[in-house]
């Protein structure tokens, strides 16, 4: 088998948060790049990536040449394909030339499972056929305190036991901060595993200060609470609080991720399938987290998230983050805060049907 054609679409979708109808959070992700890879006997894989940013078309042309780079290959031979895509942008870094290959090999995989006919969560283990999902994006520190309650005790409503909410809200005090988690932990109650999200906008003194005022809410998580390459500063801070520390979503590729499970910096590992690599760098991530005994969660892209998360035996929740749901057609959705793995084969997903005529951009 050999690859034979590379398409990349840009997808600029609606400004929209679907939980519960807030206020979109600002700077969410809405600009997307789609890839499709088909093969000489006919089989079709899909990926997707974005940037966010003001090199949107960078990304794309970086797309385009990996594409042609890789015209020829053996789809399946993955680790090869990454390889050399990694070696040709070596004196680059990281960034776009990471965010690229991560949407062309999300598609190898998709190609691999539906050439052996199997959904890639059970390609790649399968663990579960089902995991847990928490609530994203709704509960954001530009909501209004009574908004926020509101916003809160709907996601519950609406089935979900699991909810993140975000601190280090521009301009309050410690005291108002802490006011306000409280609002959220009482509008969702005791039983709600209540993340939260600092977004690297806390000093260590900040995060182990306040930290240790809202432990008696009993929070699932305390989510980049400093700046994200200070292993040492996040291990004080795991060290300091009962909390435990989640962190990894800003990490590019797997030797970061080594950094912090190796310096103690956290207790669960948080890993992006854009910035780490695609499925194959994310998949040794969740190995090297197993080694060091920690759960994994996911962030962003739920429905290809959802199979990575299901195949580890250390999989703890998928963050269900609803940006990317309108890119596909009929995406697996949250139902009683779990998500199923798609059935079909590879990634179990196409893309809808009118996507690039509603959502299509230059």
């Amino acid at each position: 088998m050999k690859i034979e054609q590379i398409k990349i679409n840009f997808v600029r979708l609606p400004l929209e948060e679907p939980l519960v109808g807030a206020p979109y959070m600002p700077g969410m992700l809405r600009e997307f790049f789609t890839v499709r890879i088909r093969t000489d006997q006919g089989i079709e894989g899909i990926g997707v990536t974005t940037f966010g940013g003001k090199l949107v078309r960078a990304l794309g042309a970086a797309i385009e040449d990996f594409g042609e780079l890789i015209k020829g290959d053996d789809p399946l031979r993955t680790e090869h394909v990454t390889a050399k895509l990694r070696a040709a942008s070596v004196s680059c870094g990281s960034g776009i030339a990471m965010l690229a290959i991560s949407a062309i090999d999300t598609a190898l995989w998709d190609i691999r499972g539906k050439a052996f006919g199997v959904p890639l969560a059970q390609l790649l283990g399968g663990s579960r056929d089902k995991v847990p999902a928490y609530a994203s994006g709704a509960l954001t520190r530009t909501t209004p305190n009574d908004k926020l309650q509101r916003a809160a005790f709907a996601l519950v409503e609406k089935g979900y036991r699991r909810v993140k909410t975000q601190m280090a809200v521009e301009g309050f005090t410690p005291a108002q901060e802490i006011e306000r988690i409280r609002l959220v932990r009482d509008a969702v109650g005791p039983d709600v595993n209540l993340m939260v999200d600092i977004n690297q906008r806390w000093s260590v003194a900040e995060a182990i200060s306040i930290g240790r005022r809202v432990e008696e809410l009993g929070l699932g998580w305390l989510e980049d609470p400093t700046t994200c390459d200070d292993y040492q500063g996040h291990a004080k801070i795991a060290d300091a609080l009962a909390t435990p520390i989640c962190a990894g979503e800003y990490l590019w590729g797997i030797e970061p991720h080594r950094q912090a499970m190796s310096h103690h910096a956290i207790d669960i590992t948080m890993i992006d399938l854009l910035r780490v690599g695609g499925v194959t760098q994310w998949m040794k991530v969740a190995g090297m987290a197993e080694a060091f005994n920690k759960p994994v969660a996911s962030h962003l892209l739920p429905e290809i998230h959802v199979h990575l998360v299901a195949a580890i035996p250390n999989g703890l929740v998928v963050e269900y983050m609803p940006w990317t749901r309108r890119l596909f057609d009929d995406p697996p959705m949250p139902v009683n805060g779990e998500i199923a793995v798609p059935s079909g084969p590879g990634l179990g997903l196409k893309f809808a049907p009118d996507l690039f005529e509603k959502y299509g951009g230059d």
